[in-house]
C-alpha cells in the first residue's frame, strides 16, 4: 500500500484522538527515523522520551528475539525469571527496596496514588487527599487526569476522581497551606516535562521532603519522563539529595517497550494480594526488555553522556539566541527547552520536519528536546544547523 492508500486507511479507520502530519514513519535506526517515502528524520524526542537508547538498538533487538523464543507470557499468577533478574537489577542502582511492573506510565502513577491511599487509610486515620502541582502531567486515566493540573482538563470527562489538591510549583508556601489532616501524599515531577519543562527548585524539594517527615505524609516523585538517565543521572533525585518515598518511572525503562514501574522503600509494601494487579505486570518479554535497556545505560555510560551532551546543547542554543531569537534555554541533561521570541512553537515544529528534524512544542512558544541518549555532537550539529535555517527562513 502506498503512502497516500494509508493515509486514507488511517484518516477513516482510527478514531480522531492526535493531530498529525501526513507522514507514515516505516523504519528506525539509531538517531533517524523513515518515512515510507524514504526520507530521513533526525529524531530530537525520541519517541517522547522513550527510546533512550536511540531506534532499534542492536541489543534490544537481540533480547527481543530471543525471549520472544522462549517465553512472552506467563500470565502474572507466577514469578518469572526476568521479572525476577530485572527486579534485582533495578533496585540494585536506587534507593527502593520493592517493585510493581506495569505496562504505561499513567498506570504506573494510578498504582503510587493507591499506595498513597492505602498509607493513609492505615496509617493517617482514613487520609486521601494528594497534593500535586499546577502544570504538572500524571496520565490520561480519569484518576492521573484529576491528579494532573492542566487547567483546561479540570472539566474534561467530568465527573472526575477527587482528593487532589493543586498548588503552585515552586511556592512552599502554597504547598503548607493544602496540608491537612486529610493529607496522604505529596506527589510531584522533579522537572515538569509536559508542563514545558519547568525545573524545581533544590531548596522548594528539600522542604516538601522535610514536610513530609513532619506530616508523616508520603512524597511521590513522578520520574515517568525525568528517569532512567533522561536528566544526567540515572533519577533525578539523586540530584536534589532526598529520596522520595515512592518513584514511578516509565518512558525510556522499556526503551520503546510498553514498559513502567512504581518502587517504594520497604515500610510501604503495604498492598495485600488482590489490592493491585494487571493482565500484562511483570511478563517475561518486557522484563527482559528493561533488563537490557537498563546494562546498556550503565554499561555504556549513557547517563554521562546525557549530561554532557545537555550541556553542549544548551550552551550552542544559549550562544546562539540573539541570532536564533530564542530565550530562556533550560533543562538538566538531555530535557531540554527554549522559548521562541517571534515565533509560533508548532509552526516551527511543522518546519522543521519538512527538513529532516522532529521537535516537539509542548506550548504556544515553547520548544522541547528528548533526543536518545546516544546522541553526539555530530547529530547536535545538524540539529543546530537545521534549526537554524528554519528559524532564520
Amino acid at each position: 500500500m502506498d503512502t497516500q492508500n494509508l493515509l486514507a486507511a488511517a484518516q477513516s479507520g482510527l478514531l480522531n484522538t492526535a493531530v498529525r502530519p501526513e507522514v507514515v514513519m516505516q523504519q528506525g535506526r539509531g538517531m533517524y527515523l523513515f518515512d515510507t517515502e524514504g526520507k530521513q528524520y533526525l529524531d530530537f524526542i525520541g519517541g517522547w522520551a522513550v527510546n533512550c537508547l536511540g531506534h532499534c538498538p542492536p541489543a534490544l533487538v537481540k533480547t527481543i528475539e530471543i525471549q520472544a523464543r522462549t517465553l512472552i507470557n506467563a500470565s502474572p499468577a507466577f514469578y518469572n525469571k526476568p521479572m525476577i533478574e530485572f527486579s534485582e537489577l533495578l533496585l540494585s542502582h536506587c534507593s527502593f527496596d520493592r517493585v510493581f511492573f506495569t505496562s504505561t506510565g499513567a498506570e504506573a502513577n494510578e498504582g503510587a496514588i493507591k499506595l498513597a491511599r492505602k498509607y493513609g487509610q492505615l496509617k493517617k486515620n482514613g487520609a486521601t487527599e494528594i497534593i500535586t502541582t499546577w502544570n504538572s502531567f500524571h496520565g490520561r486515566t480519569l484518576t492521573t487526569m484529576s491528579a494532573t493540573g492542566k487547567k483546561h482538563w479540570q472539566e474534561l470527562f467530568g465527573p472526575k476522581t477527587s482528593g487532589f489538591i493543586k498548588t503552585t510549583f515552586n511556592d512552599m508556601g502554597s504547598v503548607e497551606q493544602a496540608v491537612s489532616d486529610k493529607t496522604c501524599a505529596i506527589m510531584i515531577e522533579p522537572i515538569q516535562g509536559e508542563g514545558g519543562v519547568n525545573i524545581a527548585d533544590h531548596q522548594f524539594i528539600r522542604d516538601i521532603r522535610q514536610l513530609c517527615n513532619e506530616q508523616h505524609i508520603l512524597l511521590i516523585f513522578d520520574e515517568i519522563q525525568t528517569g532512567m538517565g533522561r536528566t544526567g543521572t540515572l533519577f533525578c533525585y539523586e540530584q536534589y539529595g532526598v529520596e522520595p518515598d515512592i518513584m514511578t518511572l516509565g518512558k525510556g525503562i522499556g526503551g520503546g517497550y510498553p514498559l513502567a514501574a512504581v518502587l517504594a522503600k520497604e515500610q510501604f509494601d503495604l498492598f495485600e494480594p488482590g489490592d493491585q494487579g494487571g493482565t500484562y505486570t511483570g511478563q517475561p518479554l518486557a522484563m527482559a526488555v528493561g533488563k537490557v535497556v537498563l546494562e546498556e545505560l550503565v554499561g555504556r555510560d549513557l547517563v554521562a553522556n546525557s549530561h554532557q551532551m545537555g550541556v553542549l546543547i544548551m550552551e550552542r542554543l544559549r550562544a546562539n539566541a540573539d541570532q536564533l531569537r530564542i530565550e530562556r534555554v533550560r533543562g538538566k541533561g538531555l530535557l531540554i527547552a527554549f522559548d521562541l521570541r517571534d515565533m509560533d512553537g508548532p509552526a516551527l515544529v511543522s518546519r522543521c520536519l519538512e527538513q529532516g528534524l522532529i521537535i516537539n512544542a509542548p506550548g504556544p512558544k515553547t520548544i522541547r528536546l528528548m533526543p536518545p541518549l546516544i546522541v553526539t555532537e555530530k547529530d547536535v550539529d545538524q540539529f543546530l544547523e537545521i534549526l537554524t535555517r528554519c528559524l532564520n527562513n
